[in-house]
């Protein structure tokens, strides 16, 4: 990752494993977690062991594929259009996939690979010597992280092992069961909150990218939000717009100020995974997956068009005319040889390989148009007022895009939005077209309940609202790790 590179090795079961640590944010030294227990000594170790924590961000399980593929090939925005693109990211699209498919035992084990990571860094700083406030920062970073890494578990799997202290051998492993949704919520928002509370506003030079107060109370403001706890996501996102002067955040003035490698860790940015070519696998490889298959050297040059992540006709259909989002997002047709290609494509995170899924392209975690969203819609869920405040950050990110305002009663029947079903429609249309392609749409469809509805005519059922516990861990440990209602062991 840029500033934050990791080499890590594997542990124990659960599929967790220990991290080890760069020597600094550009040069990498790995150190062997079997005498981990006898290297935590200073500050500098636990700089490494913290960049180790952030470097989980970038595995498989996490941001590097799972994430787009449930959180955008799962729902109506993308689809497999070439079944070379791969079997399981097939089953996925289309509801087929099992407790063995591969995404599930994935997204499981880069989790809690990064997990242990973190763990590490809130475990064995409390006997470092070093700078008390550094201490704190560092202590609340991984907090951070662990909350970002369990809010994504929990919406996935549902239940999930609660793990919060280092696994130092296999057998301990075994005593964790499937804790309920609820306790594992109940731990983000302690890691959330404590960090909130020590995080700066803003990182600056070699710092920029790791987490700030803001990241924790917009990720806050979503679990809220997530939980329907209306009464807490309203002032806690409200305090994320409230503060922008510290935070420096601000919607930019055109939508495609924010995207690319030159807008990287911007003003609209809250949190970023990030990712750099050329350094030995700290590369990103959405240039390439979203590429289509067969499209050559025609949208992207170097490396294996991959064609895993494909914009349905729904969602291309899905902007207004004259929405200039569309174009910063997709495209609907490229140039090979002599010959148009009529196909859908993301554009939203194309950039230059150095070589085969090695791109500088970072993958946005949350951003401030997403709290802008989200509060509107809190908003709106307290109680629908007619061209009140919810209309008016609506509005915001509409008019930036180009779109004409939508009000309790304008005469365009498609720009009327008259009560509060039809605010909460207008606001999960809004979050599509905005947030396309960045990992949001499934987990909005779900929260909202709106999954099945939208889903239903691909093979949805009600439970796919959650993915299968991977079989792996049910046969690793059968007396406590119990199967997702709706799957077959």
């Amino acid at each position: 990752m840029k500033n934050f590179k990791t080499i890590y090795a594997t542990i124990l079961v659960l599929i967790i494993t220990a991290s080890s640590c760069s020597k600094d944010f550009l040069d990498r030294a790995p150190i062997s977690q079997m005498n981990g227990n006898n290297f935590y000594k200073t500050a500098e170790d636990m700089k490494n062991a913290l960049t180790a924590a952030y470097g989980g961000l970038q595995y498989g399980g996490l941001y590097y594929s799972s994430m787009h593929v449930i959180g955008d090939l799962r729902s109506d925005n993308t689809e497999i259009t070439n079944p070379n693109a791969g079997s399981d990211l097939v089953a996925i699209d289309n509801f087929q996939n099992l407790a063995t498919t591969s995404i599930s035992s994935t997204t499981w084990a880069g989790h809690y690979q990064a997990i242990q990571s973190v763990n590490i860094v809130i475990e064995k700083i409390e006997a470092v010597t070093m700078d008390a406030n550094l201490k704190a920062r560092y202590a609340a970073e991984a907090k951070f992280l662990r909350g970002l890494m369990y809010f994504n578990l929990v919406r996935i799997f549902g239940d999930v092992p609660l793990v919060t202290k280092v696994i130092n051998n296999p057998q301990e492993g075994y005593e964790y069961g499937r804790n309920p949704s609820a306790e594992v919520y109940a731990q983000i928002i302690n890691d959330l909150t404590d960090a909130e509370n020590v995080l700066p506003h803003e990182f600056t030079g070699a710092d920029i990218g790791r987490a700030t107060k803001g990241a924790a109370a917009a990720l806050l403001g979503k679990v809220y939000l997530t939980q329907k706890r209306w009464d807490l996501a309203v002032p806690q996102l409200k305090k994320v717009i409230d503060n922008v002067a510290l935070n420096k955040y601000q919607l930019l003035p055109t939508y495609a100020s924010v995207f690319g490698i030159a807008n990287e860790n911007g003003r609209e940015s809250i949190f970023e995974v990030q990712f750099k070519k050329g350094s030995a696998g700290e590369g990103s490889p959405y240039t390439n997956q979203f590429a289509p298959i067969g499209s050559g050297t025609a949208v992207v040059a170097i490396g294996n068009p991959l064609g895993q992540n494909i914009p349905t006709a729904d969602m291309n259909n899905a902007y207004e005319a004259n929405d200039v989002r569309k174009a910063v997002s997709m495209r609907n047709s490229y140039v090979l040889g002599a010959n148009t290609v009529q196909h859908n494509y993301i554009v939203k995170y194309l950039g230059a390989p150095a070589a085969n899924l090695d791109s500088d392209n970072n993958w946005i975690v949350l951003r401030y148009a997403d709290v802008l969203l989200m509060y509107a819609e809190a908003l709106n869920e307290q109680g629908y007022v007619a061209d009140g405040p919810a209309f008016t950050y609506l509005n915001q990110i509409r008019n930036r895009a180009g779109l004409g305002s939508k009000t309790s009663n304008n005469s365009n029947a498609s720009l009327r939005v008259a009560d509060q079903v039809a605010f909460r429609l207008a606001i999960e249309q809004e979050r599509r077209v905005e947030l396309a392609f960045e990992g949001h749409r499934w987990f909005d469809l779900v929260r909202t309940g709106r999954a099945q509805a939208v889903m239903g005519g691909k093979g949805m059922q009600s439970h796919h609202d959650l993915f299968p516990i991977p079989q792996s861990q049910i046969d690793i440990n059968p007396s406590k790790i119990k199967q997702n209602t709706g799957y077959v062991n």
